[in-house]
């Protein structure tokens, strides 16, 4: 399959996340239920295209990914209760890469002005897409759960960047986090599953994120940094559009606004950052957030 359309498959599966588990949460399915059917279905595709090769459960580093995975989980599902499924895309996709860009000062990287404009031009439009009033509609607890859900997740690309083997540590990843679920059984089992969100747990599970997944491990070694930078930006947008076509939240003139400069502030760092390097893995490991 030509790089292209994998990629552009890739990207859509990673969009349909938030979609799919904002259809299912307002059907009436509990968003801990929602978040234990997901994973387990990701963990029985994952494992499925990865035992051939071998799957990765030991190590602490493991256990550090898996715990990161389900924070990530409990608080996408749980943000999709009232934000908008583009909202909410833009949020995580915002906090994934200011995240990673924390990370990166933390650990000593340097970072041109260019840089540091464009993720304090991104961290603006956030705070501008948070603000109260208008028509944006962000409830203040589950904005910030979405928040949490991006910091989970940027904390879990970063640690695949010590990955050897992506698709059988993500395998290993998934399935110590479905244990984890099943641990905690007793806070949600029982609890409301609709027929239809249960399907779209499914499908996020194994489809948008067991083989989206896969796809994007296939394809981000064989993009330049730059590259993988600017195709990231399409899935908070790929989400928006979807979201206002068939879920009907169509976003208003400010969110539209906030999320562009959002969009324009990250694109201007991911990009800066590109024509700085010829193939830092680290890069390319922070677009698998969705």
């Amino acid at each position: 399959m030509p790089l292209v359309l994998l990629t552009a498959l890739a990207l859509c599966f990673l969009a349909a996340n938030s979609l799919l588990t904002r259809a299912g949460v307002v059907d009436g399915t509990d968003p801990l239920a929602f978040a234990a059917i997901r994973v387990a279905a990701g963990a029985v595709v994952l494992a499925a295209l990865a035992a051939r090769r071998g799957i990765t459960v030991t190590g602490v580093r493991r256990w550090g990914a898996a715990i990161a995975l389900v924070v990530y989980l409990l608080g996408f599902s749980l943000a999709y209760r009232t934000l908008d499924a583009g909202i909410g895309a833009l949020i995580l996709f915002a906090t994934v890469q200011i995240g990673l860009f924390a990370l990166s000062l933390a650990r000593g990287e340097r970072s041109g002005p260019v840089r540091l404009a464009g993720m304090g031009l991104a961290l603006a439009g956030l705070v501008w897409l948070l603000l109260p009033g208008g028509t944006v509609r962000t409830d203040p607890m589950d904005a910030g759960l979405m928040i949490v859900a991006g910091l989970a997740w940027a904390a879990y690309s970063f640690a695949g960047k010590f990955e050897p083997r992506p698709l059988a540590g993500s395998a290993g990843n998934f399935l110590i986090a479905t244990a984890l679920f099943a641990l905690a059984a007793p806070m949600w089992w029982g609890a409301a599953v609709t027929p239809f969100g249960a399907a779209m747990a499914a499908l996020s599970g194994g489809i948008a994120s067991g083989i989206g997944y896969a796809m994007l491990f296939r394809v981000l070694p064989q993009m330049g940094v730059a590259t993988a930078g600017v195709a990231q930006l399409i899935v908070p947008v790929i989400a928006t559009l979807a979201g206002a076509i068939l879920l009907g939240e169509v976003p208003g003139a400010r969110a539209l606004a906030a999320g562009g400069l959002v969009l324009a502030g990250i694109g201007l760092a991911t990009i800066r950052t590109g024509a700085k390097s010829t193939g830092s893995r680290y890069s390319c490991k922070g677009s698998r957030g969705s």
